[in-house]
């Protein structure tokens, strides 16, 4: 097989490898057997071996469990470790070999958390927002001008590093959803460096695609239009950091129809699952005008969750209990 034929391949396996990693440990709803999933997974290692060139740091064939379990605070569960031994612990610290089926078995566990670890990936991205200040707690009000405890403010992560982390969290998050698309898009300003940063991820994962983004007033010279990046094409995911009256999103899917390609749907940092405009969130509002899904990396009853599981945030959990009960939604409304 030559070069080319094998780096075509070797996306096709590893994007089918991460749909049936979705489809077993997050929605329990597995297509093919394990032996299936073992003759992929073997093909994949055979074609990088053969041409190391084409080997990336996220393949699943790189990936190596951590020896020292989940992180305090989160539980993982997954079907496949269950079934093989309910006493199993996920990382198995304590020497030997990992059941067959385990995740640890087929290197899904990884310092980036995976598909596999839904919940650990989830609270994961919480700590880290947490520790770079976006995720906050006190006393807040919103654009809506409702009282919060609790504030998510994508803007400060501002330097290279947390920018880099970020990216991949959300491209982690969309390659677990299962949503198809062929190119990334970013409303201004925020969504700008949100679609570069998640095409970069993805590209290290061995998916490149193409993005574009929009300026807030046409360009009369030059290569002139509001469009920056690649031509707007095929089925586009937008991505932002979160959706409150869904005024971009609906600005997104107008320019991204008018330039004749289709909405693939919206990926976003933190659902909030609060009351829009009407009774439903504003999420499910996008949901229900555009026809599309909503992808997010963590949601409030992930918020919820993290504040349980830590000591020191659990005096804002009446808080944000209460908050909830006077503004949220359920997760689908």
């Amino acid at each position: 097989m030559g070069k080319r034929e094998a780096a075509k391949r070797i996306r096709e396996l590893r994007e089918q490898i991460e749909h049936h990693n979705y489809r077993y440990y997050v929605i329990d709803d597995p297509e093919i057997s394990d032996a299936r999933y073992d003759q992929l997974l073997g093909e994949l290692r055979q074609l990088e071996r053969e041409h190391p060139d084409l080997v990336t740091p996220q393949s699943p064939t790189q990936r190596r469990c951590r020896v020292s379990g989940p992180p305090p605070g989160s539980h993982p569960v997954s079907r496949r470790a269950a079934s093989a031994s309910p006493a199993q612990p996920l990382s198995p610290a304590g020497g030997g070999a990992a059941p067959r089926g385990h995740p640890a078995a087929h290197g899904i566990l990884a310092a980036v958390p995976r598909v596999a670890l839904m919940t650990d990936f989830r609270q994961q991205f919480l700590a880290f927002a947490l520790a770079r200040d976006v995720l906050r707690f006190g006393e807040f009000v919103t654009k809506a001008g409702r009282r919060t405890p609790y504030f998510f403010n994508a803007g400060l992560f501002n330097d290279g590093e947390s920018l880099r982390q970020l990216g991949r969290f959300y491209a982690e998050a969309l390659l677990a959803s299962g949503v198809a698309c062929d190119q990334l898009f970013g409303p201004a300003y925020k969504g700008i460096t949100l679609a570069a940063a998640t095409a970069i991820a993805l590209a290290e994962q061995g998916r490149n695609l193409p993005y574009s983004y929009n300026r807030k007033e046409a360009k009369d010279h030059g290569e002139g239009g509001t469009v920056v990046g690649a031509t707007l094409a095929g089925r586009v995911l937008i991505v932002d950091d979160v959706i409150t009256a869904g005024t971009s999103v609906r600005e997104s899917v107008e320019l991204i129809r008018k330039e004749g390609a289709a909405p693939a749907g919206v990926l976003i940092a933190l659902d909030r699952m609060e009351r829009g405009q009407g009774e439903r969130s504003a999420v499910a509002e996008v949901r229900a005008t555009f026809g599309i899904p909503v992808v997010a990396i963590a949601t409030l009853d992930d918020l919820m969750r993290f504040i349980a599981d830590r000591p020191e945030l659990r005096r804002w959990g009446d808080a944000v209990t209460a908050y909830r009960a006077q503004y949220g939604v359920a997760a689908d409304a």
